[in-house]
């Protein structure tokens, strides 16, 4: 098999990323123990981060190292694909404009994932998403289908492994086997075994066959074909698929959902950048959509019956009572009529019968006793036993609590305070906390105001999925269930530059006025707001029970108005008038924390700040949207390696001066930027843009132009900068889009233009069509 440099590149990069974001763990093949195969386990949160951490939204990876520092992909799973509403490329309408037929559904298999892939031109590799050898139940039990299937249609493993290793395939599979495992839905006889429902190419781009391929290849070797079928248009999809949810059925069998298939289509010549999928144009793309009814109804009957056999099981030989207690079970759970009906039900079962569930939380017996509370309650629906205070409509709330999802700057304090003025919420901020393990004291804050107040505002930045996860689970015992609403600011819109911007300037104009976060000298803040930046894990629609969006360039005013109106429409509270509104904005304009953080004393070695190593623009821009514009750009193949390989500059910046430089203007340049980075409120300057640059190794856009926009502070000192800048050092400004790997230092870039302006045949370049011009502030930068 061919070295494939791109495979080896991506298994580099993995190997470089912190152990928190991705975990390997490397396992000698069962086939040949001689060999050592490297599983990558992505961290599952993270694959909803825009732009993703990962340099691969692969789902299952497994590579081995064939000679030193050279590695191939030996197993691939599909990029990770997310439900409709997920993120901001799966909606319909985006979807709609960024897609093209056909569209290919197929039933989304419930069972557990099984990769076969060629370890060598004759022994196979079998794992599941993650791992493999002989410990492996789920990958042991997927060989033993691909046995008999191989012993079947007269087949050796060689035979198999010789037709995957020539192609570099990847067979993905579903095990579904309820006399190994059972999951939510039933298996027959006739469709117990390893379902085929794809094959990938061992490839660092996503690349999977077509579905006739799939099925001929499944036809040949044995598999069980999965269930599909294909539509035209994205209208058709949505149409077919609403019907089958009014039933959670497809042919009169229950289902999980479809995985749709399909490619990403021309860009649109006006688009969100929100609705843009992470892929070129021509690339495959997967999503899925899952009904609740009755796939979601199922598992929550398996889960509240795990929960009452561990109830059950940590009371034993305690007392009389064997622990079980409906009023102890989630309430999310219990919205269902039939749910409460079962888990009256299966109580009585579990006492009257303790061995059929003797195996339940092995995942053994629970299709039978679902099926057999089935079968009574279409007889004659079982009443629920009463639950006190539990919700008697499906979507009926008790309390609420209001969280806000931002990062500091945002004004959800602000905000918070106004809201608790006009409508008299309970409101308790995290900041006001000031001990080490703050976390527990909040969310204990929290649920005591619930006990006095229908609505409760946790303000907190709540930027992280544990922070809501913590909210869910801290308020779970209240009967009805509680609602949370999310005043969501989401950032995929803007360039981080953006945000930082209009953050930091909100931080630094209310100054001392805070609890913690102040601005100093040495602009630590501006470190803390990147940190939230950077960090922040998109809010998921299924994390709370509404969602408000807020948008982060609202002044005070608007941005109060939109929250109060949530309310109104959220909570059913009555229209405050203007007059209310207006003092609750004046309420939280005179705001004062009634305690402060004491300031960190001074390290010893200063003020703990790194000396900035150079001084660099730092534009508003994101380099994947403005260059995903350029149409000439699609057939460029570096342009192209950088997307795939996700190597495009997520923060870019232009340099103006580096401590290594030589010129004789240094010393000045260095002192003019010092004094522009210091200033409570820098200058903001507008960039004009002109081509992007390349050759094999490094790609850039140049600089044309610098014009100040406005002045940060009295005096003339953006003016002064900008007057400064000599010819030389506007030949030479740049922004660093990428570089090929990750042994090419972005320096490079900087010769590349200068070598370019000089003689324009050195390079490959496209001129930006009309006048690109973004906006940007003077940084000192350590990295």
């Amino acid at each position: 098999m061919a070295f494939d440099p791109d495979a080896s590149s991506l298994i580099k990069e993995l190997g470089s990323k912190d152990r928190k974001l991705v975990r390997p763990t490397t396992y000698k093949a069962p086939a040949d123990p001689s060999m050592s195969i490297t599983s990558w386990k992505m961290n599952e949160h993270k694959y909803y981060v825009v732009p993703s951490p990962f340099p691969t939204l692969a789902r299952g990876l497994f590579s081995t190292e064939q000679k030193e520092g050279q590695f191939r992909i030996v197993a691939r799973g599909y990029d990770k694909f997310f439900n409709i509403g997920e993120l901001g490329w799966v909606t319909w309408a985006a979807l709609e404009a960024h897609t093209a037929g056909p569209y290919t559904l197929s039933l989304k298999s419930n069972g557990c994932i099984i990769f076969i892939a060629a370890l060598s031109p004759e022994k196979l590799l079998i794992t599941s998403k993650h791992s493999l050898g002989p410990t492996n139940g789920h990958a042991v039990t997927g060989e033993a289908w691909l046995r008999k299937y191989l012993e079947k249609k007269g087949r050796a493993e060689a035979d198999l492994a010789a037709v995957l290793w020539k192609n570099n395939w990847t067979a993905v599979s579903e095990l579904c086997d309820d006399s190994f495992e059972e999951h939510v839905l039933a298996y027959p006889p006739e469709l117990t075994g390893l379902h085929l429902h794809g094959i990938n190419e061992n490839t660092r781009a996503f690349k999977t066959l077509p579905q006739a391929q799939v099925d001929a290849f499944a036809e040949e070797w044995g598999f069980i074909k999965t269930a599909s079928m294909e539509l035209p248009n994205i209208k058709a999809v949505r149409e077919f698929t609403d019907e089958c949810g009014k039933t959670g059925s497809w042919n009169g069998q229950p289902i999980e959902g479809f995985v749709v298939r399909t490619h990403v289509g021309p860009r649109p010549a006006q688009s969100d950048r929100r609705s843009e999928p992470p892929y070129p144009p021509g690339s495959t793309l997967f999503f899925k959509i899952k009904y609740d009814e009755p796939y979601m109804m199922y598992r929550d009957w398996r889960e509240l019956t795990k929960m009452l056999l561990t109830m059950r099981d940590s009371r034993m030989g305690k007392g009389k009572s064997d622990g079980m207690d409906i009023s102890k079970l989630p309430k999310q759970r219990l919205r269902r009529e039939e749910t409460k009906a079962y888990a009256a039900w299966v109580v009585d079962e579990i006492r009257r019968d303790p061995d059929a569930f003797a195996q339940y939380n092995n995942n053994k017996g629970m299709i039978a006793i679902r099926e057999r509370f089935l079968a009574q309650y279409k007889a004659k629906p079982t009443k629920a036993a009463p639950v006190q205070g539990l919700a008697q409509q499906k979507n009926e709330f008790g309390k609420t609590v209001i969280v806000p999802i931002a990062i500091p700057g945002c004004g959800k304090t602000m905000i918070s305070l106004a809201l608790s003025h006009i409508f008299g919420f309970g409101h308790t901020q995290s900041d006001d906390v000031h001990v080490k393990k703050a976390a527990p004291i909040f969310l204990k804050n929290v649920v005591n105001l619930l006990e006095k107040h229908d609505v409760v505002i946790a303000d907190k930045n709540n930027h992280l999925t544990s922070h809501r996860q913590a909210l869910r689970d801290a308020t779970a015992k209240f009967n009805p269930p509680v609602r949370l609403v999310a005043l969501n600011w989401a950032f995929d819109k803007y360039a981080p530059a953006t945000v930082h911007r209009i953050c930091s300037d909100r931080v630094q104009t209310r100054g001392e006025n805070h609890q913690s976060l102040r601005p100093d000298v040495a602009k630590n803040h501006e470190e803390v707001l990147w940190m939230f930046i950077t960090q922040s894990e998109p809010l998921a629609p299924a994390e709370v029970d509404e969602i408000v969006d807020m948008e982060l360039e609202d002044g005070l005013e608007v941005a109060v108005q939109r929250a109060v109106d949530a309310c109104v429409r959220i909570i059913g509270l009555p229209q405050p008038s203007e007059e209310a509104v207006r003092k609750g904005i004046e309420y939280a304009r005179g705001y004062i924390p009634s305690a402060k953080k004491p300031d960190a004393p001074p390290s010893k070695k200063g003020d703990g700040a790194r000396p900035p190593r150079y001084y660099a623009l730092l534009p508003e821009i994101s380099l994947n949207a403005m260059l995903g514009g350029v149409e000439k750009l699609s057939a460029v193949r570096m342009w192209q390696n950088l997307k795939e390989k996700q190597r495009v500059n997520a923060r870019p910046h232009i340099t103006i001066v580096h401590q290594k430089d030589d010129k004789t203007d240094k010393d000045a340049l260095w002192t003019r930027c010092r004094e522009l980075h210091a200033m409570p409120k820098p200058p903001l300057f507008r960039l004009k843009l002109g081509s992007v640059v390349w050759d094999d190794r490094v790609m850039a856009v140049t600089v044309e132009d610098v014009e100040l926009v406005e002045e940060g502070g009295e005096g003339q000192k953006g003016a002064e900068f900008v007057a400064g800048l000599t010819t030389e050092l506007k030949q030479r400004l740049h922004i660093t889009v990428g570089t090929k790997d990750s042994n090419i230092p972005p320096v490079e870039a900087r010769a590349l233009v200068g070598q370019w302006r000089q003689k324009p045949a050195s390079a490959e370049s496209i001129q930006l069509d009309g006048e690109v011009v973004v906006l940007g502030r003077i940084k000192g930068l350590v990295m």
